[in-house]
Parts: structure tokens; C-alpha cells; sequence
């Protein structure tokens, strides 16, 4: 209820509104929560950190299947539980409101599935995969990822016409992400290999 709450309300919304909401009193929600930001720390654990699990990661790592395919599961899975009204307007309320919970959400999405994306496309174009992921590879995972995101936004914010088919939305971006990958590291691989051939 406090999750809805704050998506209709933001989060400059009180919690004596917020207790008429769930109707009971003021003191008994400072009993469970003794702050608001308690309660919205809490709230940030259900909706954002509950979903990830380790399951995810397991996915993308499992080099037993196509990169291709574990992508399309991946990012079916993910957009299941991130296309609603409710989260997106709890993450935009809460940019907007300058939290922290962007900021850290953001570095989730960095550490757990862009730099695990990366490694498993370094691997698959058979290129070094120990390596952190250079500033260069994360910002095309990250126009990847946001183009998928946005999608959301358009379809469940701005109510803007999408194409219909979710999934063949997923397809296009996965096969454009992994095609564009091969081609300007893969090339830059060649390169550098080329490179250091003429120095020795």
C-alpha cells in the first residue's frame, strides 16, 4: 500500500495521508517504520532489490546456451517486473526527488547485468573477457538497456503508441546490441592484434 502510495503521490507525500491511506493510525506506522525514510528504504527493498536475486546473473552466465537466447529470457523476466505504472513512477519520483535510491539502483544495473552482458559478449566474439568493461562498452550496453527501458516508458507513462509485440521488440534490440558489439569491439580487437604485430 505504501509502494502505491507513493507512486500516485511521489514521495513528498506524509505519512499522516499515507496512514488515512491504510487506515490505521500515524503512531502505529512509526511502530514498524520509525522514519519515512525507513519506510522508503523499505519500500526500495521490495520493489527494486527483491526482484534480482541471483537468479538473473545465473541466466546470463549460463554459457551452456546462447548468448541470444539467454538475452530474450533475461530481459522478458526483467521487463515483467519493471514495466508497471507503479514502478516507474516510484523511479522517476524518486530522480526527481534527488534520493538516493536512483544512484543505487543504477549502480546495480551497471555491476550485476551490464558487466555481466559485457563479459558474456566479450566471450562470445572470443575476446579477452578478465578485464573490467571499458567506459566505451558499457555506454553501448547502457543505450541498449535504455532503449529496451524506455519502451516501458512510453508504453505505461506517456501512454504512446509501441509496437505491439513485446517480445519482438526484445528480439530486434538483443540482435542490433549483439551485432553492433561484435563489430566495433571485435574490429577494435583486430586492430590493436594488427597493431601490435607491427611493433615486435
Amino acid at each position: 500500500k505504501a509502494t502505491e502510495f507513493f507512486a500516485e503521490e511521489g514521495f513528498g507525500g506524509g505519512t499522516r495521508a499515507l496512514a488515512r491511506r491504510l487506515g490505521v493510525t500515524q503512531p502505529l506506522l512509526y511502530r514498524y517504520f520509525p522514519s519515512k525514510d525507513d519506510l522508503i528504504k523499505e519500500v526500495y527493498r521490495t520493489v527494486y532489490l527483491e526482484p534480482f536475486g541471483d537468479g538473473w546473473e545465473k541466466l546470463l552466465g549460463d554459457r551452456t546456451r546462447p548468448l541470444r537466447e539467454r538475452l530474450n529470457e533475461f530481459y522478458a523476466a526483467y521487463t515483467g517486473v519493471i514495466f508497471s505504472r507503479k514502478w516507474l513512477r516510484i523511479y522517476f519520483y524518486s530522480g526527481l526527488k534527488g534520493l538516493d535510491l536512483n544512484r543505487s539502483y543504477v549502480g546495480i544495473v551497471r555491476d550485476k547485468i551490464l558487466s555481466r552482458i559485457i563479459r558474456e559478449c566479450r566471450n562470445e566474439a572470443g575476446l579477452p573477457t578478465q578485464n573490467k568493461p571499458s567506459a566505451a562498452e558499457l555506454e553501448m550496453a547502457w543505450v541498449f538497456h535504455s532503449g529496451i527501458f524506455y519502451y516501458g516508458v512510453r508504453k505505461f507513462v506517456y501512454e504512446a503508441p509501441v509496437l505491439e509485440s513485446k517480445e519482438q521488440m526484445i528480439s530486434d534490440a538483443v540482435d542490433a546490441f549483439l551485432a553492433g558489439f561484435a563489430h566495433v569491439f571485435g574490429e577494435k580487437e583486430e586492430a590493436r592484434k594488427v597493431a601490435v604485430k607491427v611493433v615486435v
